[in-house]
C-alpha cells in the first residue's frame, strides 16, 4: 500500500520561486561578468560577447519575474488595502527591478544584433549599459534596503538579509557607474570612459552574483514561526 508519510514534503511555491530567482540571478550575473573579458578579446567576434550579455539579461528577467510573483503575500486573497507597508514596498521594489531587466533585454539585444553586423571590432558597441535600466535597479535596491522590506523579502534568511540587500545596492550603484562611463558625447562620438563601463559592469555583476549565492543555500529553509 502506498503511503504518504515517506514522501518528501515539497517546498511551498514561494520558497521554490525564490530558489529559482536565486539561480536566475546567479547565471545572469555570471554571463555579465564573462561578457566583459569576451568584449575585450580581439580573437573573438564582438557578437560572442554581445549574445553573452543578452543571455544574461534574459536570466535576470526570469529571476526578477520569479521574485515579483513571490513578492505577493502568502495569503494571496488579501486585498491591497490590507497589506502592510513592507509588503507593498517589497512588491513595488520587485516590480521596478523587473521593468529594469526588460530595459536591459532591449539594450543587450540591440547591441548583440549591431555587433553581429559589424565587420570591425568596437568594444563599446558590444554593450552600452542602459541608463534608465540602471536607474530602475538603483530605485529597486534603495527600496529593498529598508530593514522592514528586506526582512519581509528574505524572511527565510534573516541573518543574511541585510548583507544581500547591501551587496545588491552596491551592484546597482556600480551598474550606474558603468552607464555613466558608457555615455557617448553626441558632438565628438567619444564615450566618457570605457574603463568605467567595463569595470562597473564586471564589479556590479560580481555583487549580484554574491547576493544570489547568499540566497541559495537557505532559500528553502523553514519559515520562522513568528514571521
Amino acid at each position: 500500500m502506498a503511503g504518504t508519510t515517506s514522501s518528501p514534503v515539497q517546498a511551498p511555491l514561494s520558497q521554490r520561486l525564490i530558489t529559482w530567482a536565486g539561480w536566475g540571478f546567479l547565471i545572469g550575473s555570471a554571463c555579465f561578468m564573462a561578457g566583459v573579458p569576451l568584449s575585450l578579446s580581439h580573437t573573438l567576434a564582438p557578437a560572442v560577447a554581445g549574445w553573452t550579455y543578452f543571455v544574461g539579461s534574459v536570466f535576470f528577467t526570469a529571476a526578477a519575474t520569479f521574485q515579483t510573483i513571490a513578492s505577493y503575500r502568502p495569503e494571496g486573497s488579501a486585498p491591497w488595502a490590507q497589506w502592510s507597508g513592507a509588503d507593498r514596498a517589497n512588491l513595488i521594489a520587485a516590480g521596478v527591478q523587473w521593468v529594469g531587466t526588460l530595459e536591459f533585454n532591449v539594450t543587450t539585444l540591440r547591441a548583440a544584433l549591431e555587433a553581429a553586423s559589424r565587420a570591425s571590432y568596437d568594444a563599446h558597441q558590444v554593450w552600452a549599459p542602459d541608463a534608465f535600466g540602471s536607474v530602475l535597479f538603483l530605485v529597486s535596491s534603495a527600496i529593498a534596503l529598508a530593514p522592514e522590506v528586506h526582512r519581509r523579502r528574505l524572511w527565510r534568511i534573516r541573518d543574511r538579509a541585510w548583507v544581500i540587500a547591501a551587496v545588491n545596492m552596491l551592484g546597482s550603484i556600480l551598474f550606474g557607474v558603468s552607464a555613466v562611463g558608457a555615455w557617448t558625447n553626441p558632438s565628438t562620438g567619444q564615450i566618457v570612459s570605457l574603463t568605467w563601463a567595463n569595470a562597473g559592469t564586471f564589479a556590479g555583476a560580481a555583487c549580484f552574483l554574491v547576493g544570489a549565492i547568499l540566497m541559495l543555500p537557505f532559500a528553502t529553509s523553514k519559515q520562522p514561526q513568528n514571521a
